[in-house]
């Protein structure tokens, strides 16, 4: 993997990747964190794929324009929690408090990042405990643990032995995304796969899936955007 700078205002890094099953050049920016990566197969010569990406440094510029920006979480930021935009504010007592359109966060304003992702942890925990464990009861299996991740590749995941992993992310989104993935990782727990008759579980789980997935496929990229440090 290798670096380079497509010249432009503002210049535009390039990561390089060669791959021995890519068959052609290929370029790809990510909605995650907007890197730009430029595939080639190996054996091409790498100034025939910076040809590539010069000749395609329009369409770069469109998808990067696009990018939403970072937010650093802090007192006057905005933050969605569960599908709801607040506001964060300075908050007495001892604990981080949803109220009306603002998030109450006390102590030391540098601080506010981190608490507010502690918060967030733990009523992610408490919201996706509560719907695995509806939607296990209803499909008949236990599964054997919860772990929380801050994971971009994935929001959730189930193992052979039973352990859902998700991200604690979700609480960001609208509830019903959330819920969404609880019913699917559930889902696993009897079909270890994507085949129809895993979807058919799901559906039986959640009826209606289709909308929350479609969200969690336009807007899920999004909810890394915040950063709490």
């Amino acid at each position: 993997m290798g670096q380079h700078i497509l010249p432009g205002n503002p210049p535009i890094p390039l990561v390089l990747r060669r791959s021995a099953r890519a068959r052609r050049i290929s370029l790809r920016v990510s909605a995650l964190d907007g890197r730009v990566t430029l595939t080639l197969p190996r054996g091409l010569p790498e100034r025939e794929a910076l040809d590539f990406a010069r000749s395609k440094q329009g369409w770069l510029e469109s998808q990067l324009e696009r990018q939403e920006p970072e937010v650093v979480v802090s007192l006057g930021a905005q933050l969605p929690v569960e599908g709801r935009m607040l506001t964060l504010a300075p908050g007495n007592g001892r604990r981080v408090l949803a109220e009306g359109s603002r998030l109450l966060v006390p102590g030391n304003a540098e601080a506010a990042g981190a608490r507010v992702r502690a918060w967030l942890r733990t009523l992610a925990r408490e919201r996706l405990a509560e719907a695995s464990d509806r939607h296990a009861d209803a499909l008949g299996r236990d599964y054997d643990r919860i772990t929380l991740r801050d994971t971009r590749s994935r929001w959730g995941s189930c193992t052979a032995d039973g352990g859902l992993m998700y991200s604690w992310r979700l609480i960001l989104a609208p509830p019903e995304v959330l819920d969404y993935v609880a019913a699917h990782e559930v889902a696993h727990l009897r079909h270890m796969d994507h085949s129809p008759a895993f979807w058919g579980a799901v559906e039986r789980l959640m009826p209606g899936y289709a909308e929350p997935r479609k969200w969690l496929r336009v807007n899920g990229a999004g909810l890394h955007r915040y950063r709490f440090d």
